[in-house]
């Protein structure tokens, strides 16, 4: 398998695509922080006002919106937490690593909100989630600083392994080695990644995570209530640390500042591999046209996703949920009967939706409505298949078993706002309304030329401009589809044609409905 990333530098944002096997799962942009919330940052902040009946507060941080602090997301050792903070706020303490630090009492976990903050007080608290719609950003008081290997979290003594790590031995050894070498006052949570790792790795990472502690806590002193006093590390350095791993292949950055900066991070998290890194320096065609990242945009963000062998995907948004629709399109099949048809279709299905939900970063309630299948072995097979490939996602979720109507309930964790990219155009015919990106139309014609394979003869009417795309150049997309099917395609120019229209006929000259 071929893993790759691949960074554009623009004016005004960066785009992280990853590929698996030259298809796009995964879109990230950084942009210039406006709202100055970012996941993972760090702030002292100002409780506003507790609310009893939410058993939660809003809380300052600086900026037009309030924080949302719920009392399960306070951590245990809260008054540890405040009574460290006000300490070192006014120079009382100045060794920030907890060895000697005497914790306090954990508080009641089913106490109420007054019980423990009241307004005007000070506390450090993390972003969890981001602003999303009308919402202001989600916090929590109990802080943790993610490495490469481990995560850090002050205030705690637990030490606990990624699930995601099945060897039982392989997880009593990482715990004995993070044992040997955590600081008192500090809790350890050890990633998947750190799996077959030794003692140095694990040993580096720890001492990178307390340096970032330290260098926070001295900003405290002076510090302005409210305020931010730790970044989140930048996207590229983040999502080399979170999703980087011994399987990718190559990373290619078309900007040189870009370039220097991640082979840096990679010389500390797996100097091996830095070897991979290229610096994409072609003027002629820009980064994503030469990866078709652009076109696999264009194609997977509409309302209607394309699929192999006609099938496609209806996604609809809703305040409260996401419904994704399984159709199976009017297509030829070689299957020997419904069942199997509708199981091919639903495995084609499943891919693609674990791969929207990542691409587009969708988190909440999702309901996808597969086609009804009658055997349970067939409903299993499918559930069983779709687990597996969400497996990659780093976001939590929860898949429930297929119902009697064939429907999956999905809930996937959202942190940040979803990924949403226009892929309607103006209306070249009129410039009043929209239509689809011209390069979905091209797919839907490709994915409709592999449905009619079988047709004794194929003519394709298309606007000029269309027919010359599909006809002209060395191979030509006619060509290839020569190639793949058998099949060659008539091509009509028709003037009469509005610009993305288009019709198949057969070997009478009859319309073949789409």
């Amino acid at each position: 398998m071929n893993k790759e990333l691949i960074i554009r530098s623009g004016s005004e944002a960066v785009d992280f695509a990853l590929l698996k096997d030259g298809k796009l799962v995964e879109l990230h942009k950084e942009e210039e922080q406006k709202s100055g919330f970012q996941v993972g940052d760090i702030f002292i902040a100002k409780i506003r006002k507790p609310v009893p009946g939410l058993n939660a507060a809003f809380v300052n941080l600086g900026f037009e919106k309030d924080a949302f602090l719920h009392y399960h997301d306070l951590g245990p050792n809260l008054a540890s937490m405040l009574k460290f903070t006000k300490l070192v706020s006014t120079g009382k303490l100045k060794d920030f690593s907890l060895k000697n630090f005497q914790f306090e009492s954990e508080i009641d976990k089913d106490g109420t909100i007054t019980d423990v903050l009241s307004a005007n007080q000070s506390v450090l608290v993390q972003i969890v989630k981001e602003p999303i719609s009308t919402k202001g950003p989600r916090i929590s008081s109990e802080l943790s600083l993610a490495g490469r290997y481990i995560v850090l979290v002050p205030f705690s003594d637990r030490v606990s392994v990624s699930q995601k790590i099945e060897s039982k031995q392989e997880k009593d050894r990482l715990k004995k080695l993070v044992q040997s070498i955590k600081p008192k006052g500090f809790g350890v949570i050890v990633r998947t990644v750190a799996e077959g790792k030794k003692i140095a790795d694990l040993d580096k990472d720890m001492q990178n995570l307390l340096s970032r502690w330290n260098g926070m806590c001295k900003k405290l002193p002076t510090a302005h209530h409210p305020s931010k006093i730790l970044s989140e590390l930048n996207r590229a350095s983040s999502i080399l640390r979170d999703v980087f791993n011994d399987s990718f292949t190559g990373i290619h950055i078309d900007d040189e500042e870009l370039f220097e900066q991640t082979k840096e991070s990679l010389e500390e998290i797996a100097p091996e591999k830095v070897s991979i890194v290229k610096l994409y320096q072609s003027r002629e065609l820009p980064i994503f046209e030469k990866y078709h990242i652009e076109r696999q945009i264009k194609t997977s963000f509409g309302r209607t996703v394309s699929m192999s062998k006609g099938a496609y995907l209806i996604i609809e948004h809703t305040e409260a949920l996401h419904v994704i629709d399984v159709n199976s399109g009017n297509r030829s099949n070689k299957a020997q009967n419904q069942e199997d048809t509708a199981l091919e279709v639903n495995m084609i299905a499943a891919a693609e939706v674990a791969r929207q939900l990542r691409l587009r970063d969708m988190g909440g309630i999702i309901v996808v409505d597969f086609i009804d299948m009658q055997n349970p072995e067939n409903r299993r097979i499918l559930f069983d298949f779709l687990r597996e490939e969400m497996s990659d996602d780093k976001a939590k979720h929860k898949i429930l078993p297929p119902s009697k109507f064939g429907l999956i309930q999905i809930t996937r964790q959202r942190v940040r706002p979803e990924v949403n990219i226009k892929t309607r155009e103006e209306d070249p015919n009129n410039g009043f309304g929209e239509i689809d990106a011209p390069i979905q139309v091209i797919d839907k014609i490709s994915l409709e030329v592999e449905r009619l394979k079988n047709h004794k003869r194929i003519v394709l009417s298309a606007h000029p401009f269309v027919a010359a795309y599909l006809t002209k150049g060395f191979p030509s997309l006619r060509s290839k589809w020569f190639f793949e099917h058998k099949k060659w395609v008539k091509i009509i120019p028709r003037d009469a044609y509005t610009f993305l229209e288009y019709h198949f006929s057969d070997q009478n000259g009859n319309v073949i409905k789409e």
